[in-house]
């Protein structure tokens, strides 16, 4: 039963790290490049349009879930498989949502290196 825990927090950290990472990534297209804002502006409206985007705010409390659904993992699996597994599974997680969410275009390299990560995570599973 501790296994069946353990990947399922796995399968939480990597939902939330993803949403989490595409809302982020979202917000920050949105708020356009921090260090010429800082630059015109100063910090205070580079904090403030940062804050205020809610894509930034979905994605910092789904960031938050991950976090927590890290700590749920680690209690009840080892570390060795635990974050290397989310850690892994996060990085095919964001090329697939990349693609699909921020159409952003995703190479045959990162394609190979996402397979490559698969066939590792396949080997800590067994």
């Amino acid at each position: 039963m501790r296994t069946l825990y353990t990947w399922g927090a796995i399968l939480a950290i990597v939902l939330a790290s993803v949403v989490g990472d595409i809302f982020l990534s979202r917000a920050m297209k949105e708020v356009g490049d921090v260090g010429e804002l800082w630059k015109r502006r100063g910090l205070i409206p580079v904090v403030r349009s940062t804050l205020g985007n809610p894509n930034f705010l979905f994605g910092l409390i789904a960031t938050a879930m991950a976090f927590f659904s890290m700590l749920f993992g680690l209690s009840w699996g080892d570390v060795s498989l635990v974050a290397p597994a989310a850690a892994s599974l996060t990085f095919i997680g964001n090329a697939v949502a990349a693609k699909i969410f921020l159409r952003e275009k995703v190479d045959r390299r990162r394609w190979i290196a996402a397979s490559l990560v698969a066939a590792g995570v396949a080997l800590l599973a067994g």
